[in-house]
């Protein structure tokens, strides 16, 4: 114990002595507001707009279905590193290192890695959802009722502790001064950085890429008219949910990528790569990573009319909280139920996977 402190005082006290980019002199202070602006600005969204998203779902009984539950669970991983990683990230940046205790920055980091491994599982539970509900009508009907749903959900959140876990055995979640954060150290093994690599981002970013590749085959063949027997549910209000989460989907791949990419590089050779990643880079990574926690629903806002419109509606329901709490009882929206299905983003599924 005594020994690990020591490890996060030392890293803090080399942080400190570190100059932008370079090894000697103190981090600009404007940097430093700089990505305390970014980092703000980041949880300021990240709070409101998945809130706004998980409300939304519960609000309206047209949004409550199975590809929805893995959006909801999507907004709760992104929720999870506001909780406590980042106010604790921009008290670093504030003290310039780490002043709390070696427990404070576990539970950081874990619960850092588990928002992470969390959100690209659910990104892949929705890739797959997409994929059974627009190319496999039979297996859909089978697997996403109301208990397969809630069993795949559990099984994500299950398989993302199994994932994290490793890292609280071999002690890779440290502080690093770079980026004031508790995080997943890539020098720690070269053989499990490529592996956190690999089962982390890889092998899923091959699985999701593979789903909307069948999906985007499955259009195009349907728009040239090369193929007629497509479920009658092929509709363009499913082509636009599926426009949605393929832009999260690529959103997430940009914002992760550069800093996976540096952990697959700096996995060859720790000792002689690791010093030559330059200290810009890292951190413009590591914050282009921390940015992407509050994308998500802002595309949900800017792409899916129903998240839209449920938008708008709470937030004016704000202003007259005894309507808010009403149409809340009522179970959902009622108004949207007026609408003809062709009107609708993800909301043509069956009634058997309603949540």
């Amino acid at each position: 114990m005594p020994e690990n402190v020591s490890l996060i005082r030392n890293r803090t006290e080399v942080g400190q002595g570190r100059a932008w980019g370079s090894g000697a002199g103190a981090r600009p202070a404007w940097v430093v507001m700089v990505l305390a602006s970014v980092l703000i600005f980041t949880s300021v969204v990240d709070v409101l707009g998945n809130v706004l998203v998980i409300i939304s779902v519960l609000r309206n009984r047209k949004l409550r279905n199975a590809g929805n539950a893995f959006v909801v669970s999507l907004a709760f991983a992104d929720l999870l590193v506001v909780c406590y990683p980042y106010p604790l990230v921009l008290h670093g940046m504030l003290h310039s290192g780490w002043l709390p205790g070696e427990m404070e920055c576990k539970v950081s980091g874990f619960l850092m890695g588990a928002s992470v491994i969390g959100s690209i599982f659910n990104i892949t539970a929705i890739a797959i959802n997409r994929y059974c509900f627009i190319c496999q009508a039979n297996t859909y009907e089978k697997i996403y009722g109301r208990a397969g749903t809630l069993v795949l959900l559990m099984l994500v959140w299950v398989l993302t502790a199994i994932a994290i876990l490793p890292n609280l055995a071999l002690g890779s979640l440290t502080y690093d001064p770079r980026v004031y954060s508790c995080t997943f150290s890539q020098t720690t093994s070269a053989g499990y950085t490529i592996a956190v690599v690999t089962v982390h981002f890889l092998l899923p970013i091959a699985v999701v890429t593979f789903c909307y590749l069948r999906i985007w085959v499955l259009v195009l063949r349907v728009r040239r008219r090369v193929t007629t027997d497509v479920r009658p549910r092929l509709r363009p209000s499913e082509l636009r949910h599926f426009l949605t989460m393929f832009v999260v989907f690529v959103l997430f791949a940009v914002c992760w990528a550069p800093l996976n990419l540096i952990g697959l590089a700096v996995a060859v050779d720790p000792p002689h790569v690791a010093p030559m990643v330059p200290d810009w880079l890292f951190v413009v990574s590591y914050f282009m990573a921390y940015f992407n926690s509050c994308l998500n629903a802002v595309v949900y806002g800017l792409l899916n009319q129903n998240f839209r419109r449920e938008y708008r509606r709470i937030l004016l329901s704000l202003c007259k909280p005894r309507l808010f709490l009403q149409e809340t009882s009522r179970g959902g929206t009622e108004r949207s139920n007026k609408q003809s299905p062709g009107n609708n983003n993800n909301d043509d599924q069956p009634k058997a996977n309603t949540i």
